[in-house]
């Protein structure tokens, strides 16, 4: 939900990869549904790894609950943990605060970049 929020915000000023340490193998069908809400559509989006090679051009990482720093590569450049919860097996309506609160964060971010 970030990638897609953030890419769709920035309108090409600046580009989001989004990855995982232990991805799914396939994006949460309500989160698919809840950004549809929205007008954002990640239907053809695959979840994918994170490597040491995505972060090498980053100029900052977003973890959403990375906890584990021995599995987080994000902690080699700037980062921020945002502790999200994980709409993974969460009601819809559930689903909807989490993509609300990421969409404050995101607009939030972008602001701060453009300053």
């Amino acid at each position: 939900m970030a990638e897609a929020f953030f890419n769709h915000l920035a309108q090409g000023r600046a580009v989001a990869i989004s990855a995982g340490t232990e991805p799914a193998t396939q994006v949460n069908p309500m989160v698919v549904t809840a950004m549809r809400e929205v007008g954002i559509d990640i239907s053809q989006q695959k979840p994918k790894r994170l490597t040491y090679e995505m972060l090498e051009t980053a100029d900052r990482a977003i973890t959403m609950g990375c906890s584990a720093e021995e599995a987080c590569p994000a902690s080699f450049i700037p980062t921020e943990d945002w502790k999200l919860e994980d709409p993974h097996g969460q009601p819809i309506e559930k689903v909807r605060q989490i993509r609300d609160e990421i969409r404050v964060r995101v607009e939030k971010l972008i602001k701060e970049i453009r300053q």
